[in-house]
């Protein structure tokens, strides 16, 4: 799920959608307007799922997404290799992430971990 608002309301440290890709902002600078042009915006960001860093350049006016990033809370089920079985807390819904084998070295089955959802992807919220 996604909204829509200005890229001049937008904050360090909040979250855009980049080439379908949620990003979290790490940097924002703004140019003062040109004799025949708008202020523009320059946004350093990096994808929360594949920690791939970007750069776009956008008139302060113009309109772009924000995803609604969630945290929620998770019981493992069960670890097979790299391949982990999940249950939400609060909804009940059962999904697989794949997972680093340093993470799932440290996952145990039955306790609970947080993890981020955001447009139909999700990842484990832990340190690596």
């Amino acid at each position: 799920m996604k909204e829509q608002t200005e890229i001049g309301k937008l904050k360090e440290g909040r979250y855009v959608v980049v080439d379908d890709e949620p990003c979290k902002i790490l940097s924002i600078a703004i140019s003062k307007p040109g004799k025949h042009g708008a202020a523009k915006s320059r946004m350093d960001v990096v994808g929360i799922f594949d920690g791939v860093k970007r750069s776009i350049v956008q008139p302060v006016t113009a309109k772009t997404y924000i995803p609604v990033v969630e945290r929620c809370i998770a019981q493992v089920i069960s670890i097979a290799g790299t391949s982990v079985q999940l249950m939400d807390a609060k909804t009940f819904d059962m999904f697989e992430l794949q997972v680093s084998e340093d993470v799932a070295a440290k996952l145990v089955a039955g306790t609970e971990v947080p993890y981020i959802a955001s447009l139909n992807k999700k990842k484990l919220d832990i340190d690596e």
